[in-house]
């Protein structure tokens, strides 16, 4: 099983312009970081986490030819406005796409997405079969995925373990039942803002004394704003067994 990060960066605190600053002008290709979304490719096919609006771009860029299934966290617009683009592999492809997510995130698509759902369907409109992610682990074309139930402030969000890999993000606060799910990966992807605190995010600090506290071997950071500061500089902070995920990063599990 392969691990692609599509993208580790966040719309939080970055500007409608480039502001200038050191990140926005780093000639590291590790700072130019897309919204955040990881892709896993398996015997199952390949499973996308969240359609951020930098979908299209993340999947032209590995040159993805096949899609089988969409695991959404939330639905901040962050993390779900590229779900348009999916039309591209119905029309390869010639079905729908499989789209799992919470009730309430299903909400939010349906009403987002209108048009995908409305009686008469315009053609060439994006096709979706939505399942409901509850408590319980669920099959993905044969993947056993358990969901992690955490907060985003007070917005329930989906993590997710697939073996003994564990990818959350948009979190600052995970129950201890839920932390024990976690209990056991050997690799942790956990959000982590920026260096001050707030509100609805991880800041550095939290995400690595969580990784210790959960004892994962090997976690990395992904969801990270400009405010964190230069991908090589941050990286000689970390502690052995952390590191800053960048776009592209590739894990075999």
């Amino acid at each position: 099983m392969k691990v692609t990060f599509l993208g580790t960066g966040t719309s939080q605190g970055v500007p409608v312009i480039a502001c200038g600053c050191e990140v926005c002008t780093s000639a590291d290709e590790r700072d130019k970081r897309l919204r955040s979304s990881i892709m896993i490719s398996a015997p199952a096919g390949n499973i996308v986490i969240d359609t951020t609006p930098d979908f299209r771009y993340q999947m032209l860029r590995e040159k993805v030819g096949h899609l089988e299934a969409v695991l959404i966290t939330h639905s901040h617009k962050d993390h779900i406005a590229g779900m348009d683009d999916i039309r591209a592999f119905n029309y390869f492809q010639k079905s729908a796409i499989n789209i799992y997510a919470t009730e309430f995130s299903q909400g939010v698509i349906k009403r987002e997405f209108a048009y995908a759902f409305a009686d008469f369907k315009y053609p060439g409109i994006p096709e979706i079969n939505l399942k409901t992610i509850a408590d319980e682990p669920f099959d993905v074309n044969g993947l056993m995925v358990t969901p992690i139930h955490v907060m985003h402030h007070k917005m329930p969000v989906i993590g997710f373990r697939v073996h003994d890999f564990t990818y959350i993000t948009d979190a600052n606060y995970i129950a201890p039942e839920e932390k024990e799910k976690i209990r056991g990966s050997k690799i942790l992807v956990l959000n982590a803002l920026r260096k001050e605190k707030h509100i609805s995010h991880f800041n550095l600090e939290e995400a690595i004394a969580l990784g210790k506290e959960l004892e994962v071997p090997q976690v990395y950071l992904t969801h990270i704003s400009h405010q964190l500061g230069l991908h090589e500089e941050v990286s000689k902070e970390l502690p052995a067994g952390t590191a800053l995920a960048y776009d592209g990063l590739s894990l075999e599990i």
